[in-house]
């Protein structure tokens, strides 16, 4: 049976890269658990991960799965794009808006709001 959500991991080329991206310029905090090939970042209860995966096959830049709540999506989008990060414009859907951001390595995350 399954019981919860362990962690998001994304496979990327560069950890202290993905690291200063994920934390300096989308706000994300590290968790506990950090190595040279592997860092958390706390999400909730759930851990969001970057890391070397080439060696079971995730290939960096290959992910598009992670969708982060957010307070403010309009603030933190013209933000990010004011830094240089490729994000797509808002889409505004029933009850929620969203938009994709792009890291370093090509790896695609949403970040989302509730209406």
């Amino acid at each position: 049976m399954i019981k919860d959500m362990a962690f998001v991991a994304y496979s990327v080329s560069d950890v202290p890269r993905a690291v200063a991206f994920y934390r300096d310029v989308i706000g994300l905090q590290p968790g506990d658990m950090a190595s040279e090939h592997w860092v958390e970042f706390n999400v909730g209860p759930t851990a969001f991960g970057v890391g070397h995966g080439e060696g079971i096959g995730i290939k960096p830049g290959s992910q598009c799965s992670a969708v982060f709540e957010v307070d403010n999506l309009t603030e933190l989008r013209s933000k990010l794009v004011a830094q240089g990060v490729t994000v797509t414009d808002v889409t505004q859907g029933p009850a929620c808006m969203s938009c994709f951001v792009t890291d370093p390595d090509g790896n695609r995350f949403a970040l989302h709001q509730r209406s």
